[in-house]
């Protein structure tokens, strides 16, 4: 238990990271930055700041032949389609909290996948554990009130964001045996940014204007998407694919909900009512039920 310790820490770093995402994007929706400029220009920061990085420490960075179209479905699955569905599902239910709770119904496509793709084996209690971290997330979330005639279409658009999600964590994990974190990150980022440039050409700088897209508070929620939610989460987060498996990492995303409702809590920009508080409780309870690994003759 104590080698995974730095496994662990990466996801919950992640985690961290993530929940901040939420309200760093929606400060430039509110801003009406268009998706399509602050999305791309997000990813291809991070690329290039992990491609410096990468050179600095020396990290094999070679790509092999037979690797090329895993990494380019990656790249499709995430940011392209995540990142889009996403950001455009938190447009229109206009709420961070709603946006990370439907994302945070990825572990039990991801439980799926473990099982069925990679052949991981949980226990009961593990999938129990699963649906008791959710049971706590719908406490904390329930009392959230959106209204808008996109909502619901914002809600579909989110359960896309989810199957891409899951999607590259199958890439990622079949890549982690050749490559550094970094190194897969780095090519899924750049490899982003090309699939995204149409886009960021065609809508993103149609609207430009110099004295509020370079004004600090649109650098300053951009450079935080791109140096720390994008290159040093997705680093963080291919690390822990690594280490502990596609399920068992993918469970962190159910607490990215919870840190985002006590993050707006401390920010001041949401208050939890106390059953709220008992969601997060059982939420924690939940994440620790499905981290449990059951002993076995092998082991």
């Amino acid at each position: 238990m104590k080698k995974l310790l730095p496994a662990y820490a990466a996801a919950m770093l992640t985690v961290m990271l993530w929940a901040m995402s939420y309200i760093w994007a929606d400060r430039l929706l509110e801003l009406q930055i268009p998706v399509e400029f602050f999305v791309p220009v997000r990813i291809l920061m991070a690329g290039v700041l992990l491609c410096i990085l990468n050179l600095i420490a020396g990290i094999p960075m070679k790509m092999r032949r037979q690797d090329i179209g895993k990494f380019i479905l990656l790249a499709l699955c995430m940011p392209f389609i995540y990142f889009v569905a996403e950001t455009y599902g938190l447009q229109f239910t206009d709420s961070p909290t709603i946006t990370s709770l439907i994302v945070a119904t990825n572990p039990l496509f991801a439980m799926a996948a473990g099982m069925l793709i990679f052949k991981e084996n949980f226990s009961k209690v593990n999938i129990l554990g699963v649906f008791i971290t959710l049971a706590g997330l719908w406490l904390v979330c329930f009392s959230r009130t959106a209204t808008g005639p996109m909502f619901w279409v914002g809600i579909g658009i989110l359960f896309i964001a989810v199957i891409s999600e899951v999607s590259q964590i199958a890439f990622t994990k079949s890549l982690s045996a050749h490559y550094k974190p970094s190194v897969i990150v780095m090519y899924q980022f750049l490899l982003g940014a090309v699939l995204f440039a149409p886009l960021f050409f065609a809508k993103g700088l149609k609207s430009f204007e110099p004295s509020l897209y370079l004004s600090w508070k649109v650098l300053y929620p951009t450079l935080s998407l791109a140096l720390l939610c994008s290159a040093t989460a997705f680093t963080s987060w291919a690390y822990a694919i690594g280490r502990l498996g596609v399920a068992r990492t993918s469970v962190f995303l159910a607490v990215v909900p919870l840190v985002t409702a006590v993050l707006a809590f401390i920010l001041g920009e949401e208050m939890l009512a106390g059953l709220q508080w008992v969601g997060l409780a059982i939420g924690m309870v939940g994440i620790f039920l499905t981290q449990l690994q059951q002993k076995t003759p092998q082991q």
